[in-house]
């Protein structure tokens, strides 16, 4: 072979080398790369069954410290202030609009389902874009709330009264005093009240009333009944010593304002039915209610009422929590959303809920 084939081929060989070598960590550099990648605009997470999606770490908000809430529909039709976020709740960052042309720049759109569950017309028809985020808003039971799978997959967080929401928004709840107060126990001179709006003569709450007043005497006030004007409420139910908390349905962390306002605020001591009592020891203490299903019987809870009647140091005993708590009542339609709107700020990552129906019924 002559010296100058020779000196071709290995100039040949230097460059298939440095080819090699070359590909070599291009081939490296890619995998690495693959295998750390993760999609900004969509990683799906599936949200389980019953699970309580906890809030995720506090991250900056990705080159814009501000985000753009499209409140869908005015809830129930009623307005409210949209500016304060900042002001009333410290909470920064927040622009809440109704304004549907700006749709396409929301970061986040809420949509209050009583407002839309009779028309799936009323949902968004433009695309969502890709960086939105769709919050499932409801404070209502199953029992008022239909069509949900009219939401498909298409809801990625939710915002209702339940603790295992990614926004919770209970009706109320007790705050921790630092130093005891002086407990005032209005004067009493009525025995059971209750107070009822929505009548339904099937329901579990309507049948336990209707065997209870035969054993006790209940003033029922509400459209159907005695008159009461908002001016009057309070004075008038704090001269009962014990109120008919009930609510309409069975369901985990539905405690309403029967328990938080008709009973606690006025200062008599509630009769709850609805959610368990374990359900209900998750946010007031055993001892500052009375349960129906610790009793027998409408019967046997009615002797009860009367015994406690007539011992006012075991009906005092009612009362001894409110030496270290405060009721706190979460109202206000902007709490609400500018609330939502911390909660948005604070998590990363994308979640779809994919069956809304079986999460909730």
């Amino acid at each position: 072979m002559g010296m100058a084939r020779k000196r071709k081929l290995r100039a040949m060989w230097r460059i298939l080398k440095s080819v090699n070598i070359q590909t070599v960590i291009i081939v490296f550099l890619l995998i690495l790369l693959i295998g750390s990648w993760k999609p900004s605009s969509s990683p799906y997470s599936t949200k389980k069954e019953g699970q309580h999606c906890p809030e995720l770490p506090s991250v900056p908000v990705k080159n814009d410290p501000e985000l753009l809430i499209l409140i869908w529909t005015w809830p129930f039709g009623e307005t409210f202030p949209l500016d304060t976020c900042h002001s009333l709740h410290g909470i920064s960052g927040c622009k809440l609009t109704t304004d549907r042309n700006l749709y396409s720049q929301a970061n986040a759109l809420i949509i209050h389902h009583f407002d839309i569950m009779e028309d799936k017309g009323l949902l968004p028809k433009e695309p969502r874009p890709h960086h939105q985020r769709w919050v499932w808003f409801n404070l209502e039971p199953p029992l008022i709330i239909k069509n949900l799978n009219m939401m498909g997959n298409h809801i990625n967080m939710t915002m209702t009264y339940r603790t295992d929401s990614d926004i919770p928004l209970p009706y109320g709840w007790l705050k921790t005093l630092k130093e005891p107060p002086r407990v005032d126990i209005p004067k009493k001179s009525k025995l059971v009240a209750w107070v009822v709006s929505k009548w339904y003569p099937g329901i579990r709450r309507t049948q336990y009333y209707e065997e209870l007043k035969k054993h006790i005497h209940i003033d029922v006030y509400g459209k159907m009944h005695k008159k009461l004007s908002w001016e009057e409420f309070y004075s008038t139910i704090g001269q009962y010593k014990f109120y008919l908390a009930f609510e309409n349905v069975n369901h985990k962390d539905y405690i309403t304002e029967k328990l938080w306002e008709n009973s606690f605020n006025t200062g008599a001591v509630p009769i709850v039915l609805g959610a368990p009592r374990e359900n209900y020891e998750k946010f007031i203490p055993p001892d500052s209610f009375i349960h129906v299903d610790d009793f027998s019987s409408p019967q046997d809870l009615a002797a009860f009422l009367l015994e406690l009647d007539k011992d006012d140091h075991r009906y005092r005993q009612y009362f001894n929590w409110r030496s270290s708590y405060e009721v706190v009542r979460n109202v206000g339609w902007d709490s609400h959303y500018c609330k939502a709107c911390k909660v948005l700020h604070r998590s990363q990552g994308y979640q779809v809920i994919p069956d809304l129906a079986k999460w909730f019924i």
